[in-house]
C-alpha cells in the first residue's frame, strides 16, 4: 500500500501533465521560450509530453483532413460564460447548468485534446477505470467525461496565464494573458483563432447546441468574448473574498505540482493571489457595461447556497434561457444528492494578511455586499453524485 502512494505521488508529481495536449510544434516553441530549463525531476515528464505532442501532430492532422472542413464552417451560436475567480462557486453552478441536455459543454478529455478530441475520444472512456474518481484539491469528482474549464484548449498559443505554473521561474510573462490587456495583436490573434476553432468543434459536434463554457479568466476577457460572439450570455458568481482567498491558496498548493516543468523560486504567494485578483476584477468592472441587456446575470455563491433552484429559476429567466420547468426535476434530484458533502475547512486568515486583503480588495467587499470585518472559514464548492 506504502508503495502504491509512492507511484502514485510520483506519476502525479513528476509525469501525468496538463501539457498533454500540445502538438510537437506548439511544444518546441514552449521550450525554445524558456531554452529548454527543464528541471532534472520533471524529465519523465517532459518525455511524456514529447511522445504525445508528435502522436498529437499525426492525429490531429488527420483530424483536420477528416473534419476540417465541416466544423471550421460551424456557428457558434449564443455560448454562455460562466464567470467568477477560481474558488467562487462556478464549478457548483456549472455542474448544475449542465444538467440541461439542450446544452453541451467541453469535457477533460476535449478541453486537454483539442487537436484531437474527435478522433481520440474512445481512449478516454476506454480509460475510465484507471482515472481518479475526485480531484486533489476538493473532493469533487472527477473524470475525462467530466464537465472541464477550457484554458488547456488554448495552451498551445503560449498565450495562457496557465502556464505560470509550468515554468514558475519565468512565470510572470504570462500574468499578461489573463486579461490580454497590452498584448501584440499577433499573440491575441493566435488566441482567439485557437479559441474559437475549439468552440467551432464543440459546436459541430454538438449539432449546434448553445455551449456551456466554464473558464474563469474569462472574467476579465468581457470585451475580447463579446467581439467573438456578441449574442453570448454571461453569468457571474461572485463569493465572499476572504473565503475565496483561503480556498484559492489551498488549491494552488495541490494542483500547480501536477504542471511543472521546473521547481519554482520563492515568492511572495499571497501578493500574487491578491494581485491577480485585483486585474481580473478590474478588467470585469470596466468591462461588464459593454453587455447588452438581457445577457448578463450576476449571483451571490452563497444565495445559490441557500436557494439553488431558486436561483437558478432566476438565471433561466433573465437570460431567456430554454424552460425551467423541463429541467427541474433533474436539478431537484441533484441538488438533493449533495445533502452529506462535507466542506472542507481552513485555518483563520492572520490578522495582518486579513487587513491586507481588506485593504487591496475593498472594491469587490463594497460592491458585493461583504463585511470586510467578518471571516468565512469554508469552503464551500459542491461534489457532484456520481
Amino acid at each position: 500500500m506504502r508503495m502504491r502512494k509512492k507511484i502514485r505521488a510520483f506519476l502525479s508529481e513528476r509525469v501525468v501533465t496538463r501539457l498533454g495536449g500540445l502538438t510537437a510544434s506548439e511544444w518546441l516553441r514552449l521550450l525554445v521560450r524558456h531554452r529548454f530549463a527543464v528541471d532534472a525531476a520533471y524529465w519523465p515528464r517532459a518525455a511524456l509530453i514529447s511522445i504525445l505532442s508528435v502522436a498529437n501532430s499525426i492525429i490531429g492532422a488527420a483530424e483536420r483532413a477528416i473534419y476540417g472542413a465541416r466544423y471550421a464552417k460551424a456557428p457558434v451560436r449564443q455560448p454562455i460564460f460562466i464567470l467568477g475567480h477560481w474558488r467562487s462557486g462556478t464549478t457548483m453552478l456549472y455542474r448544475m447548468l449542465v444538467i440541461d441536455e439542450r446544452f453541451c459543454y467541453p469535457t477533460i478529455w476535449q478541453s486537454f485534446n483539442p487537436h484531437t478530441f474527435l478522433l481520440t475520444e474512445g481512449l478516454a472512456r476506454l480509460g475510465r477505470r484507471k482515472q481518479p474518481k475526485t480531484r486533489r484539491s476538493d473532493g469533487v469528482q472527477f473524470g475525462s467525461t467530466t464537465p472541464a474549464e477550457s484554458e488547456s484548449a488554448t495552451m498551445g498559443t503560449l498565450c495562457s496565464p496557465a502556464l505560470r505554473g509550468a515554468f514558475p521561474r519565468q512565470g510572470a510573462q504570462y500574468d499578461q494573458y489573463l486579461t490580454f490587456r497590452g498584448v501584440a495583436p499577433a499573440e491575441l490573434a493566435r488566441w482567439k483563432h485557437a479559441l474559437l476553432r475549439f468552440y467551432q468543434k464543440l459546436s459541430w459536434k454538438n449539432s449546434g447546441r448553445p455551449i456551456l463554457i466554464k473558464l474563469p479568466s474569462h472574467t476579465g476577457r468581457i470585451k475580447l468574448l463579446l467581439e467573438m460572439f456578441p449574442d453570448a450570455r454571461f453569468i457571474h458568481i461572485c463569493r465572499n473574498p476572504y473565503s475565496v482567498f483561503q480556498s484559492t491558496k489551498r488549491k494552488l498548493s495541490k494542483v500547480e505540482p501536477s504542471t511543472r516543468l521546473q521547481d519554482a523560486a520563492e515568492q511572495d504567494l499571497d501578493g500574487w493571489i491578491i494581485q491577480r485578483y485585483q486585474a481580473l476584477f478590474q478588467a470585469y468592472f470596466e468591462e461588464k457595461s459593454l453587455i447588452p441587456e438581457g445577457q448578463l446575470y450576476e449571483l451571490r455563491y452563497e444565495d445559490l447556497e441557500q436557494d439553488p433552484l431558486g436561483e437558478m429559476r432566476r438565471i433561466y429567466q433573465a437570460l431567456s434561457l430554454p424552460d425551467f420547468a423541463q429541467v427541474e426535476p433533474q436539478l431537484r434530484a441533484y441538488v438533493a444528492s449533495l445533502a452529506d458533502y462535507q466542506k472542507n475547512t481552513h485555518e483563520d486568515l492572520p490578522e495582518a494578511l486579513r487587513a491586507r486583503i481588506a485593504q487591496a480588495w475593498h472594491t469587490n467587499f463594497e460592491r458585493w455586499g461583504y463585511p470586510q470585518e467578518e471571516e468565512q472559514p469554508y469552503e464551500v464548492i459542491a461534489s457532484v453524485p456520481a
